[in-house]
């Protein structure tokens, strides 16, 4: 019997709770004839390539993993004849990924790597909902008439990631050599980069630092939520802030990633009681912070409206070139929407715009 590969969006379904009814097969195992009885999760990791047996027995307990058309726990020990499938909430996509017309931002650009500027809006990879039109549709064209370039090909491409609404800098690589020594840097946290964001409140203090693991929010799956450091929930997050203005109600900050997480600064600055403006999954679309009048809060508005989304830039990005050994600085200006509510802010504070 062969080995089937998830995708990566199926590895993400894995992670549901399983509460729709419909469900649709997605990977089918048929056991061998000699097979030993074995406990299905095992079973399945064994067979399943970029599976986790964790993944899998949160499939089996929300009724995912099916042996012979019925739902099994983990421990179930698979027999000769046996027919597993793995049934998820959606339908199956294919996902493979064609090269679609779509304007990028190149910042530089060499033989083994290219740096891009993403607007914010534009979903990076495929996932549920957003098979095309992504970032990486928009790589697989500019890079269409290289014939070594595999948009499908998981050892070349993206090197990190930043949300949908976070605009910035993104390193690309051209070839597996690249993607490789360009990982071990990030992996590391031999890179430097910085964000740019403008979050609620005042602080005090100058500069700080954020520790605290980082996993999904168990009450809300879209989300991330800060665990204590050092336990055994969520991966070790380190965050360090310094402020660069303050406006009163709200403060301008950079963010220096020590580690790399998914929403890592929006959630660790939720944490801190700090959540980003106009954040709108991590409460910043609240008012959070100033006056009760109703000027007051007809102004804030009006920043929403100027940058309907998270207020967070991916500014600088810098790492050592995998094939010169030469280091690689970038730096990105704001865009426009972000520099609009920033000068809306410093027009605030200065007086010359009442609220």
């Amino acid at each position: 019997m062969n080995d089937e590969q998830l995708t990566e969006q199926e590895l993400e379904l894995l992670d549901e709770d399983g509460e729709q009814q419909q469900l649709y097969e997605h990977i089918r195992l048929d056991v061998d004839a000699g097979q030993v009885p074995l406990r299905v999760d095992k079973y399945m990791m064994e067979h399943l390539r970029h599976a986790t047996r964790n993944r899998i027995q949160k499939a089996a307990d929300a009724g995912f993993v099916h042996v012979n058309d019925r739902p099994v726990k983990s421990n179930y020990k698979v027999r000769p004849g046996d027919v597993i499938t793995l049934m998820l909430d959606r339908p199956h996509y294919d996902t493979t990924i064609e090269p679609e017309d779509i304007p990028l931002d190149v910042v530089y650009e060499d033989d083994q790597l290219m740096v891009i500027n993403k607007p914010a809006g534009l979903v990076v990879h495929p996932g549920v909902g957003n098979f095309h039109g992504t970032l990486v549709n928009a790589i697989a064209w500019h890079l269409r008439g290289l014939p070594t370039y595999d948009p499908n090909d998981p050892s070349v491409g993206l090197v990190h990631r930043i949300d949908k609404d976070t605009s910035g800098l993104l390193v690309v690589a051209k070839t597996p050599e690249a993607k490789t020594k360009l990982g071990v840097q990030f992996f590391n946290h031999d890179t430097h980069r910085s964000y740019n964001a403008l979050v609620w409140g005042h602080f005090t203090e100058d500069e700080g630092r954020i520790e605290g693991n980082i996993g999904r929010d168990p009450r809300d799956r879209q989300r991330m939520a800060v665990f204590p450091a050092g336990g055994d929930v969520g991966k070790t997050a380190v965050t360090h802030w310094r402020v660069i203005e303050r406006f009163g109600y709200t403060t301008l900050v950079e963010c220096r990633l020590e580690t790399g997480r998914t929403h890592q600064i929006r959630a660790h600055m939720k944490h801190i009681g700090h959540p980003l403006f106009c954040d709108e999954r991590y409460g910043g679309t609240e008012i959070l912070r100033g006056e009760r009048s109703l000027t007051y809060k007809a102004f804030i508005q009006n920043c929403f409206k100027l940058c309907p989304r998270q207020v967070l830039h991916a500014r600088t990005l810098g790492f050592v070139h995998p094939t010169t050994g030469q280091q690689m600085d970038f730096t990105s200006d704001w865009p426009d929407d972000m520099g609009a509510v920033i000068d809306k802010w410093r027009r605030y504070i200065g007086g010359r715009e009442t609220p």
